[in-house]
């Protein structure tokens, strides 16, 4: 370490262009707060945008293959027997589009999904390596530029009237390398401006931007199915493109990269830019460059392997909804009725809805409590039942429907959202680190890539067995369910005994923070 009067190491990042102009118009350094604010508003568009492009894909399925689930319709449901015939449900005379139209267009579309996933798992894992060693900001725009450039292709192939499986096939997976991206980024942005305190509640609501995106991708998607499905990929992936040059103009990765710290905002009044002040600097131990933590360096976190393997199962429940939630409703009688693909759009937005309660209820809990892995898996075991309820009596009537939905989309995303962003974050800046912050897109891509790999598999097997039995779909997310919270046995149990020895001390020492917890 050096002393003030040594000169300030070089930062792998610069100062936003967008953010100089504001200066220069203001006259004075934007406050720590202002950036915070620019930060949380920029990360939760940009990744709202990510969102958007990927639920394209499910929405447009029906219609890329009205015919497939007349075999699936064949199925024994637990409670009920349809009597009525699915409307056709394609854009254009219900004929599908080659080659998902065909016997096995189910498994295809399955396997598009699989290859989508699968890449952007393993991309997560260089991501995240990547990101601790670039300028996040330069990183995160070519990932949403090229995941626009791509959603469009795929779209393209309805312009161009192509009908390669192959096309899609590659299209998606260079759409899903782009997209690995993202995450790790902006989880580690976020991290860099916000501290522990109230950090499961401000990421459970920023976590929004999940269902928030996939909302507005549904809503996108289905409204531009009657002009052509290829529609719905070209306009979500021309708004990523754009919020892409916003997060080159105005992102702050982290203070070092604006010369601004918190407690330097709030003991000075800013400077006027035209005095000839030097920007404040941070402190010595966190100017100097620190070195990014190894791939396996992360991995020996505590917590770090648990949680993840959690998401594994987290994320094949949650994201076999994401691509599959509207095809299942198009398919399945509510109240002896069958919905268009447009109807069953919109209505899968309510599962998303019912997910950015789940996600700020389980921030918030987990905060109050001090215990992450409690939280999330009292949220998992919560979602067995809800889910066998949707199954069993979704189909009553919409307003059932409606309800069931909202509750499973409340527990099914609320694990999900806590694990990929507080607890992500949390252990990204874990005391075995000692004090180095060079972890969080490593440790984010590491969480999440294993939660990708699930959210691969889920959808790959939905499409297999969906031609035979919902049923059997049901009973697979239930199981992985169960396997989600399991995994977090050893976790719960030490935030159990770390609160027990708490409740047993003298002398009011404060409350153990979650990632202390984990250290038991």
């Amino acid at each position: 370490m050096g002393s003030l009067s040594e000169p300030t190491p070089e930062s792998n990042y610069s100062k936003p262009p967008g953010i100089r102009f504001l200066e220069y118009i203001k006259g004075t350094k934007l406050s720590y707060k202002t950036h915070q604010a620019i930060v949380l508003i920029v990360t939760f568009l940009a990744y709202a945008s990510y969102h958007a492009t990927r639920k394209a894909t499910s929405i447009v399925k029906s219609t890329l293959d009205p015919e497939s689930s007349y075999v699936g319709l064949k199925f024994t449901p637990w409670r009920t027997s349809y009597s009525e015939e699915p409307a056709k449900l394609s854009w254009k005379a219900g004929d599908g589009w080659a080659p998902f139209n065909g016997p096995d267009g189910t498994a295809l579309l399955g396997e598009l999904d699989v290859a989508f996933l699968g890449v952007y798992a393993l991309g997560m894992y260089f991501s995240g390596q990547l990101g601790d060693r670039l300028d996040l900001r330069i990183f995160l725009t070519v990932g949403m530029v090229g995941t626009g450039l791509f959603t469009s292709l795929f779209g393209v192939g309805y312009f161009g009237n192509i009908h390669s499986f192959w096309y899609f096939l590659v299209v998606q997976m260079v759409a899903g390398l782009f997209q690995s991206t993202g995450w790790p980024s902006v989880v580690a942005v976020v991290g860099n401006w916000f501290g522990k305190s109230k950090r499961g509640l401000i990421m459970g609501i920023w976590n929004a931007h999940t269902s928030i995106g996939n909302i507005t991708g549904s809503l996108i998607a289905s409204a531009l199915l009657s002009y052509g499905w290829g529609w719905s990929f070209v306009v979500p992936g021309l708004m990523i493109v754009f919020i892409g040059l916003v997060v080159f103009l105005i992102l702050p990765v982290n203070p070092e990269s604006v010369g601004t710290d918190k407690e330097t905002d709030e003991l000075h009044s800013p400077k006027k830019i035209d005095e000839g002040e030097t920007e404040p600097l941070l402190n010595s131990k966190t100017v100097v460059k620190e070195k990014a933590v190894g791939f396996i360096t992360a991995w020996k976190i505590p917590g770090v392997a648990p949680f993840a393997l959690c998401l594994f199962f987290a994320k094949l429940v949650a994201y076999t909804f994401l691509y599959w939630l509207p095809f299942y409703i198009t398919h399945t009688a509510i109240d002896g009725k069958y919905l268009s693909s447009t109807a069953a759009g919109d209505l899968s937005t309510l599962f998303d809805v019912g997910g950015v309660l789940g996600g700020i209820l389980a921030g918030h809990i987990s905060d109050r409590l001090g215990a992450r892995a409690i939280t999330a898996a009292s949220f998992m075991y919560c979602a067995i039942p809800a889910l066998f309820f949707y199954r069993s009596y979704g189909h009553i009537s919409l307003t059932v429907n409606i309800i069931l939905m909202f509750i499973t989309g409340m527990f099914v995303n609320g694990p999900y959202a806590l694990i990929t962003t507080a607890v992500s974050a949390d252990l990204g800046t874990h005391s075995s680190l000692e004090g180095n912050s060079r972890a969080l897109a490593t440790v984010t891509a590491i969480i999440d890539g294993t939660g990708s790999v699930g959210a691969a598999i889920g959808p790959l097997i939905t499409g297999y067995i969906s031609s035979t039995s919902w049923s059997a779909v049901f009973t697979m997310l239930m199981a992985a369910a169960l396997i989600a919270g399991l995994l977090l046995t050893r976790l719960v149990v030490a935030e159990v005994a770390a609160k027990i020895e708490e409740s047993r001390s003298q002398g009011g020492s404060a409350s153990r923070s979650p990632v202390q917890a984990l250290e038991v």
